[in-house]
């Protein structure tokens, strides 16, 4: 306990006790938004496998080349300040990079033959690296609870496939 007195001269203006308050165990850290956003930008996740069609590496000058990829949800699950962090992760948009300068955005990840849904043609041949960078949004939810957005977005750069460009001559053949 602590007694306080105010003087001034001789005369009392003030006489008290301060009694502290009990001081009770320290708040729990809590888990913010920005912490898991951080989490979030650290994560090793997937880059995403490129399919070219046609396969093996080869394709046709002013020839629709297919491109798709095959990538879909996951979660992961980080510890933070104690407390376990469930992120529910998913691929937001792509990059694709045709190897020729061309670029293209699309929230879609394609689709393999006959659904031709990225598509490039080729005016030149030669050799091209195509590739395709998936950027990855997220929701997270702490200790079970409800599931909130992840503020920013993680962009992961895919590896450059070889591709062969090529003309074709056409024959004529009969019976």
């Amino acid at each position: 306990m602590t007694m306080t007195t105010y003087f001034i001269g001789s005369e009392v203006i003030d006489a008290g006790t301060n009694c502290p308050v009990e001081a009770g165990p320290a708040p729990e850290p809590q888990v913010t938004p920005g912490l898991v956003a951080a989490a979030f930008q650290r994560l090793p996740l997937p880059a995403s496998d490129l399919q070219v069609q046609p396969p093996n590496g080869r394709t046709l000058v002013n020839f629709a080349t297919n491109f798709y990829t095959d990538n879909g949800e996951f979660t992961r699950t980080v510890t933070l300040l104690g407390r376990r962090v469930e992120l529910r992760i998913w691929p937001a948009r792509y990059g694709w990079r045709f190897g020729d300068g061309s670029t293209r955005w699309t929230t879609s990840a394609g689709s393999a033959y006959p659904d031709l849904e990225i598509t490039h043609r080729y005016l030149r041949r030669g050799r091209v690296s195509p590739s395709v960078d998936t950027t990855y949004a997220a929701q997270f939810r702490v200790g079970g609870g409800a599931w909130r957005d992840v503020g920013g977005t993680v962009t992961i750069p895919g590896a450059p496939q070889g591709l062969q460009v090529v003309t074709a001559r056409p024959v004529l053949v009969g019976d």
